[in-house]
């Protein structure tokens, strides 16, 4: 199994953010939903850097295929992302592929922070805080392609961090360190099934995967 020492693979896009058919802003700390279709990509791009990206995908006909942390890292026996990655799903079908990256590695492993963990790890009164699992529970309640796709909080499943750094230590455990994103750093995927896309922009302040300040991202769609 590839783990910290994976080779990273920078590649710049070539699409120019003027044609595309979705730009928009995702504030810090909050949601964002919609729908990417067979063969359009869809770039993430962190605007200040060091913006952990909590992200689910659901196969938009389907919701019971989706992004699968254990598929993808078994069928390419790495742990993490980047240009040449497949986002694979639970039915063993290739959902997205990365297309370009300019961060080089992406966390599989960190899961999305939650009142139960920010408790567990860092202290009781840390239980009301902001977190990306209210935050995909809120759009799976209240989005109106999650509403339509009959979805509840038994459709979360294991989520990717984009942007984030989460070395696996040589005991086996996980270390949520600084990321090694920047201003302006991107990750492209196209799209092989058409899917939902599924956002938390992380609202952590307890540890320094968003440097303790969550920002905002930038999405953009391209036919």
């Amino acid at each position: 199994m590839n783990g910290q020492h994976q080779q990273n693979s920078l590649t710049e896009s070539k699409l120019d953010p003027a044609h595309a058919i979705i730009d928009e802003i995702c504030s810090a700390g909050e949601p964002w939903v919609k729908q990417v279709k067979t063969g359009q990509t869809f770039r993430i791009v962190d605007l200040e850097g060091n913006q952990a990206v909590d992200t689910l995908f659901f196969n938009v006909h389907h919701a019971l295929e989706r992004y699968s942390a254990s598929d993808t890292i078994r069928e390419q026996n790495k742990l993490y992302l980047t240009t040449g990655s497949k986002l694979y799903s639970n039915f063993s079908n290739v959902m997205l592929t990365i297309v370009a990256d300019t961060c080089g590695r992406h966390d599989t492993l960190g899961g999305a922070c939650a009142a139960e963990s920010n408790t567990v790890r860092y202290a009781l009164d840390k239980y009301p805080m902001h977190n990306c699992r209210d935050n995909f529970l809120h759009a799976l309640s209240h989005d109106p392609l999650c509403e339509q796709l009959g979805m509840s909080k038994r459709d979360l499943p294991s989520n990717i961090n984009f942007f984030m750094n989460v070395p696996v230590t040589e005991g086996g455990r996980l270390e949520f360190v600084d990321g090694i994103s920047a201003p302006g750093k991107y990750v492209e995927m196209r799209a092989e099934m058409d899917v939902m896309v599924l956002i938390s922009n992380c609202p952590q302040l307890n540890n320094p995967c968003n440097a303790y300040n969550p920002t905002p991202i930038r999405l953009l769609i391209w036919d």
